[in-house]
């Protein structure tokens, strides 16, 4: 992500008159006025074993390779949705995403994690389980970072109401429009690498 003495990894913002370290979607039973800096993640090798765990922004700050969601969101249509993220981002302000997404917590699973965020943001509720598609191991070409990235996706044929201090827009787009934008609009590096790697993975053009 970006070279900074945090590198924090995907959906962060801070509210009017809250200060929050860099992070994603609350945990469940999170209150809102907990730190994200406090929530422990598991800490994994190069082989995406567990070694240990830390908080969440001790993580970022000693640069531990941690595990993270991306999940693609599809329409009745098939269409992707996409976002762009707010001004108000911590990281990769106003930049397009693809996928939605955030950190797995400590004990719990990839496959749990995609459900939550998606429907966290999405800001829907009962989605059908994020299909898992597979996994990669990212790393951040700024600064040698790296992160296990589990790459799902999703039916989503409900209402999607994002969280407005999240995206400043959102829309759903098809493969061919998508495509087109890519070289028009600045994209979140990780879900731009995570998309290249589905194309590859599906037998498509990057």
């Amino acid at each position: 992500m970006t070279a900074s003495d945090q590198t924090p990894t995907r959906g962060e913002t801070s509210p009017p008159g809250e200060s929050r370290t860099p992070g994603e979607s609350r945990t469940p039973g999170e209150s809102p006025r907990s730190d994200p800096a406090d929530e422990i993640l598991d800490i994994v090798d190069e082989h995406d074993r567990v070694l240990g765990q830390a908080p969440r922004g001790e993580a970022y700050a000693r640069g531990l390779r941690h595990r993270c969601v991306f999940v693609l969101a599809r329409d009745a249509e098939d269409r992707v949705f996409v976002h762009r993220r707010t001004p108000t981002k911590l990281v990769f302000p106003s930049l397009h995403d693809m996928f939605v997404g955030g950190v797995v917590g400590a004990g719990e699973s990839y496959d749990e994690a995609a459900l939550r965020e998606a429907e966290e943001e999405l800001g829907v509720s009962g989605l059908p389980r994020p299909e898992p598609l597979f996994r990669f191991l990212y790393e951040a070409p700024e600064t040698g970072l790296s992160w296990w990235s589990a790459v799902y996706e999703v039916r989503c044929v409900l209402p999607v109401r994002p969280q407005v201090e999240e995206v400043a827009w959102h829309g759903f787009l098809t493969e061919e429009e998508l495509a087109g934008r890519l070289g028009e609009w600045e994209w979140v590096p990780d879900g731009l690498a995570a998309w290249e790697r589905l194309r590859r993975w599906r037998g498509g053009p990057a």
